[in-house]
Formats: structure tokens, sequence, C-alpha cells
């Protein structure tokens, strides 16, 4: 069973792939929490989704891009959407959560759209929608691996700043940060994660693993860093162990990793309960 894992390519790939996405996601998601910005990954997915319907309508009518992967749309879409999420904020500052539902909708609503246009896709949208594991390529992981560099050089150069814009805006702006540019890549960096994650976990579902993981570190975590360090281990058991039963008994492989971050949250609030409980 374990050995199927290295015979093939696309396991391989979706090996390395969701380590990565494990990794990536919950340094997104603590910053988000923090920002009180949770739903965003949400907004965003269906942006992605909105994307990938772009590039496969693309694909079937212009011979040109039709050998060009949809995920690379995506991103594109992601991080237009980004962008226009920020723009509300600024909007709408009393009311800066309705930046969210109205990118959630207009994605929905594009993704609909050029679907109907398009008189459907041969191509798998379950794959998109719900994540598959034998559809992670190549192109997905170098993809991903991209992303993650950038995110990650980006964590680490800038560490202070960033925490310093989530957890008050006023205070950094004061001090000189330009929290302006920093908001607006942590935007960009958000949706790039996205789009490259939708293989695996898909878009309706990434946004459960940018957030639950992070949900249950909070419940442990003593220190900013803490929640960080125990966000990507439960990340990472919920990937691999979502993978191997996913592949184990031909579930989506995302729903199976979102079921995995349910349960370490469940254990995690029960541990907690039952510890209270002995004192």
């Amino acid at each position: 069973m374990l050995a199927d894992w290295w015979q093939y390519d696309f396991l391989r790939y979706t090996l390395f792939s969701g380590i990565i996405i494990g990794l990536i996601c919950p340094i997104l998601g603590t910053f988000l929490i923090v920002r009180r910005l949770s739903m965003m990954a949400d907004g965003l997915s269906h942006v992605t989704l909105s994307g990938v319907a772009a590039g496969m309508l693309v694909s079937k009518k212009v011979a040109f891009f039709s050998a060009v992967n949809p995920l690379f749309f995506g991103m594109v879409f992601a991080v237009v959407g980004s962008l226009f999420i920020e723009r509300l904020r600024k909007v709408y500052k009393a009311y800066q959560d309705l930046a969210i539902p109205i990118i959630l909708s207009s994605g929905l609503g594009l993704f609909t759209v050029l679907v109907s246009v398009a008189d459907g896709f041969n191509t798998d949208l379950y794959s998109y929608l719900f994540g598959k594991i034998v559809t992670v390529s190549i192109e997905d992981l170098y993809a991903l691996i991209g992303v993650a560099v950038v995110v990650l050089g980006t964590v680490l150069l800038i560490y202070k700043e960033l925490f310093a814009v989530s957890f008050d805006e006023e205070f950094a702006r004061v001090s000189g940060v330009a929290r302006r540019t920093i908001n607006l890549w942590f935007m960009v960096l958000v949706a790039l994660t996205i789009a490259a994650s939708m293989r695996i976990v898909g878009v309706l579902l990434i946004s459960a693993l940018i957030t639950l993981p992070v949900a249950a570190s909070l419940q442990i975590a003593g220190s900013f860093r803490q929640t960080i360090f125990f966000s990507i281990v439960f990340a990472e058991i919920s990937v691999l162990g979502g993978l191997y039963f996913a592949y184990l008994l031909d579930w989506a492989s995302g729903g199976t990793i979102v079921l995995m971050a349910v349960l370490i949250l469940l254990m995690v609030l029960g541990a907690k309960k039952l510890r209270a409980l002995m004192r």
C-alpha cells in the first residue's frame, strides 16, 4: 500500500503537493484569522473557480490555449479578486466584511454563466470542486512549489511587519510600516495559495484547511508563534491522513482531508474539556 506512493508518479506529486499545502495554508490562515478575515478564503475560492471555468472555455474555443492549464487562469482570477476585495474594504470602511460576499457572489455568478456558455465541459469539474488525487500533475506541483517559495520567503522577510499590520493597522501605520503594500501583497499570496491548492483539496473546501487547523491550534497555543507551529502540525496530519484514506477508500481527497481536520479539532476540544474536568 505505502509502496504505491513511490511507484506511481501522480501519487508522488500528490504526496509532495500535500506536504507543501499543509505547510503554507495554516501559516496564511493564522494571519487571516487574526485579521478576522477567515471568510476571505471562501470568497476567493469561488473567484478561482470562475477562472478555471474561463480557462476551460477559452481552451475549448481557441486552439492556441488548448494546452494551457486552467489552473493558471484560476490564479489570475484569484489575484484580481483579492485586489478587488482589498479595494472594497476601503470603499466600505464601516462594513469591511461586506467585500467578501460581494466577491463570492460575483465569482459564483460568473462561474455558472461560463459553464452555460460552454454548454458544459468534458473535463471533470468535480476534481476542481472537491479535489481528486489522480488529477495532480507535475505542472500543478511546480506551480505549488513556486507559490510556497514566495509565501515562505515573504513571511520570513517581513514577519514583524506582517504581525504588526495583522494585529493593529493604526499602530503599524504610525510606526511607518507600509501597511497598504503589505495588505495587498498578503491578499495576493492568499489568492495564489488557494488557486494552487485546488487540485488536492478542491476550491470549495480549501477554506476549511486554512481555518480548521488554526482553530484547533488556538485552543492549546500560548503565543502567536505556537499557534502557527501547532496549526502546521495539525494541517500536515490532516493532509497526509486524508490523502491516505482517500486513496485507500477511493474517496474525494478534499472531503477526506477536511474530515480529518474536523476530527482533530473535536479531539483537541474534547481533550481540553476533559483536562478542565479533571482539575
